[in-house]
């Protein structure tokens, strides 16, 4: 008790002879402070580098926890710390820690790419959102019974890559079903021509007595107005055409990432790595990958056309 009541009078104290402003300030620079995990080394934190890359947090025999990205890998460690002790995801995280590695890219894309192909290499326990999901579907618009209606297609039977005509993409059946009943509802398309609803010939959907259909399902709506209405909604969801004949280089730093037909290769070094990209197999499209590509491409000033591949391994120098 005399310890709690010395802590008592000093805390009045204080709030009785200083600014309440400059008071809440130093508390939540205090509080803020990093709490180094119990059982971290602690030299590996001192050895981590102020530059974009990849963390990876390890527990015990090796299991991979979680993996991030940053433009700046101290920092951005550091403040998983910070807040270890106000967020029980974050004290979960500190207290299963026991190793950290990282892997240094020339910058942000390189990370992003990097992070999203790790996580699916590695399934740490703690990246729920990008970890690796086996299906992956879209919609092909085709001509069916004088309609034009969406079908799926499934990456495991369709090249995502290189196939165009695709729309969205989905982890299941359940999903994209659901992105296509907003579409129509949004839309006023007919759920019946849509396939999504089973209706008798002749009989309308339930969407047109609510009045959400504008009668495609009985000749109301003539069948190449409602085609051309289902484009013009579906044309938001268009995945992108690959538009080179091979690969291409992003060139980031002194790294160039090798990518083909919305698959990540590989980060290339010099031109023996290269070399090894380009005769590599491509992997599978991946969503993540896709959308991280669309938007590198899209905002890099630093595109490098790779025709031709590098005639040796033994040159310093990138050839495209």
């Amino acid at each position: 008790m005399p310890d709690a009541q010395a802590i008592h009078q000093f805390w009045r104290h204080i709030h009785a002879t200083q600014d309440a402003a400059l008071l809440a300030t130093i508390i939540q620079k205090l509080v803020a402070r990093s709490s180094l995990p119990p059982n971290l080394d602690h030299l590996r934190i001192d050895g981590l580098p102020d530059s974009p890359g990849v963390y990876l947090f390890y527990g015990e025999n090796g299991l991979p926890l979680y993996i991030g990205k940053s433009t700046n890998i101290r920092q951005r460690v550091l403040s998983h710390f910070s807040a270890d002790h106000r967020n029980h995801k974050e004290m979960g995280l500190s207290q299963q820690l026991r190793r950290i590695d990282w892997v240094a890219t020339a910058g942000e894309w390189g990370a992003l790419l990097m992070e999203a192909k790790l996580i699916k290499q590695l399934q740490p326990a703690h990246n729920r959102r990008l970890r690796r999901k086996n299906s992956l579907c879209a919609w092909q618009l085709q001509q069916q019974d004088g309609h034009l209606r969406p079908v799926l297609a499934w990456a495991e039977d369709v090249d995502f890559g290189a196939q165009t005509g695709l729309y969205g993409l989905y982890h299941s059946q359940r999903d994209a079903q659901k992105a296509l009943r907003g579409i129509a509802d949004q839309n006023q398309l007919c759920l019946s021509v849509l396939g999504i609803e089973k209706t008798a010939e002749g009989r309308p959907c339930f969407a047109y007595q609510l009045k959400k259909c504008k009668g495609a399902c009985i000749g109301q709506e003539p069948a190449l107005n409602h085609a051309a209405r289902l484009l013009m909604a579906m044309d938001k969801l268009k995945l992108k055409t690959w538009p080179y004949p091979g690969a291409v280089g992003i060139q980031e730093g002194d790294e160039i990432h090798v990518i083909d037909h919305w698959c990540y290769l590989g980060t290339a070094k010099n031109s023996g790595d290269l070399y090894d990209l380009l005769a590599s197999t491509r992997p599978a499209f991946d969503r993540d990958t896709y959308m991280i590509l669309s938007k590198a491409l899209k905002a890099s000033k630093h595109l490098v056309y790779l025709d031709a591949r590098p005639k040796s391994h033994d040159g310093a120098d990138f050839c495209g």
